[in-house]
């Protein structure tokens, strides 16, 4: 430190500032967490966040809705919904349907693994659980068809009945797609979003293509 001690400060110059942390009166909010709720307010509050995705996946445009809080409640309940209302649809079985729901629910989740490690393959930028989510939540245009179909099927099983079905579940199958391509368009690189979208069109075809040959037994 050469040359440091010719330099004087000038007894003129004020020293301002203060090297104390000031301790102002905290709000309630900052003190509050989550952990200090009742059990009530966190199922309400995650009930909601819920509906909201549910909400952008009924009107889906390309935003980052379904990226930012992901969960797996809703897939989780869309995926049991569905596999239910499938299940003993098999006409050559002759039990109770229990293994039509464990090969519906295997399908539906191993389909959105293999569609999930593809685009990270493919150098996407969305993260495991997030594709996850966003495929999962894209699920409930399907389900709804799946439903009106079951209401279809109760009043016969005619050619009427098929073209209703058939209009049905490919209104709900592009609907599907096109919400899942919209969430996951931004995140994957512009030449190889063909690479990407066409599995996904593969997994919501096998799904509606279960829906669409479901025949009660």
């Amino acid at each position: 430190f050469a040359g440091l001690a010719d330099v004087s400060i000038s007894e003129d110059i004020p020293v301002e500032g203060e090297i104390t942390v000031p301790v102002g009166s905290r709000s309630p909010d900052e003190d509050y967490s989550t952990l200090d709720e009742p059990v009530r307010d966190t199922i309400m509050r995650d009930l909601k966040a819920v509906g909201k995705k549910f909400v952008h996946v009924m009107y889906p445009k390309k935003s980052s809705a379904l990226l930012r809080d992901w969960d797996l409640w809703g897939p989780l309940v869309l995926c049991v919904s569905l596999a239910l209302m499938l299940q003993g649809g098999s006409a050559d079985s002759k039990e109770d349907g229990g293994p039509q729901f464990a090969e519906v629910f295997v399908i539906i989740w191993f389909g959105a693994v293999v569609i999930t490690l593809n685009s990270k393959l493919l150098g996407g930028t969305i993260s495991f659980f997030q594709s996850l989510c966003v495929l999962g939540y894209c699920v409930l245009p399907l389900t709804v068809a799946m439903l009106v179909c079951r209401l279809v099927l109760l009043a016969g099983s005619g050619t009427v009945s098929f073209i209703v079905r058939l209009i049905v579940v490919i209104a709900m199958f592009g609907w599907s797609t096109l919400a899942s391509t919209a969430f996951l368009a931004d995140s994957q690189p512009p030449n190889r979003k063909a690479l990407v979208v066409y599995p996904i069109f593969l997994f919501y075809f096998v799904i509606s293509w279960m829906i669409l040959t479901f025949t009660p037994q």
